[in-house]
């Protein structure tokens, strides 16, 4: 990493330290980073800090050597709107959008701004004791040496001690069925206690209407706790894209036509066309 690229990586961490309320804390959530080692790059005693390190804090932070600049989309806004709605008042959501509309880059930008903020990214290979393994890891505890009925009440009573919580579940439909219906057991422990918002594809309200409909264990129990209700985004709009390349130095309107023509409402090729041109300016 450059020095620029360094500098740029404590100035996210100094605003992650404020958020979290201290050193230890961000480093807890950092998995093989010590809060030794963020107080020598606090202070530019950087000499014996490998690459490996600066690359996970850059990652943790939302830190990148590319300089991208998050816009204020219409999702965007809708978003942070729901999270923080969800958050103060313990509720439970299930949003959905297609991919490429901002959910993730959205809420990396949440967790990164406020408190007690636990941003999951789900994946197919799951299973019940890799998911508390995961919400522990966030939360800065170890799950070491523990059964998952332990791992379950440790986390529970985490959650009930800290302020506002908010979990947030992004693809949750790669989630197995086996561990998208322990989200009912989530909610039961923690109503009233925690927001938890369930966030993908479309493919998410599909699977769970259908499941409710052929009445299969667990569907209708879910379509319930979310209120009988998706929450779906809006498409991006011409509007959205011209704000995320000007955030981002593109100012021409003919590069922004062509950007918004080329990238299908896919705000990732948007970042990716971005660069493209930057890259041949």
């Amino acid at each position: 990493m450059t020095h620029a690229d360094k500098i740029q990586t404590i100035e996210a961490l100094e605003k992650m330290i404020i958020v979290k309320g201290s050193q230890n804390k961000v480093a807890e959530g950092m998995a093989g980073v010590s809060a030794a080692t963020l107080s020598q790059m606090r202070a530019h005693k950087w000499e014996n800090i490998a690459d490996e390190m600066w690359r996970k804090v850059a990652a943790y932070t939302g830190s990148t050597s590319t300089n991208w600049t998050h816009a204020e989309t219409v999702n965007a806004k809708d978003l942070t709107v729901m999270f923080t709605d969800s958050q103060a008042h313990s509720l439970v959501m299930a949003i959905t959008g297609k991919a490429g509309s901002g959910k993730t880059e959205t809420a990396k930008k949440y967790e990164s701004e406020n408190k007690n903020v636990f941003l999951l990214s789900c994946n197919e290979y799951w299973d019940k004791r890799w998911f508390l393994r995961e919400l522990m890891a966030k939360m800065g505890k170890d799950h070491a040496g523990l059964t998952l009925p332990e791992m379950m009440h440790k986390t529970v009573q985490l959650l009930k001690s800290i302020e506002n919580p908010i979990i947030i579940m992004d693809e949750s439909d790669k989630l197995a069925d086996n561990v998208l219906l322990f989200f009912i057991t989530l909610y039961n422990e923690l109503e009233n206690h925690c927001g938890i918002i369930l966030m993908a594809t479309a493919f998410l309200e599909k699977r769970i209407k259908r499941g409710a409909a052929m009445e299969k264990k667990g569907y209708r129990e879910i379509y319930s706790r979310v209120g009988l209700r998706f929450i779906e985004l809006q498409q991006t709009s011409y509007l959205d894209i011209e704000s995320v390349c000007k955030a981002n130095g593109i100012d021409d309107s003919s590069i922004i036509r062509s950007i918004a023509k080329d990238c299908d409402g896919d705000i990732r090729r948007v970042r990716r066309l971005i660069f493209a041109n930057k890259r041949a300016s």
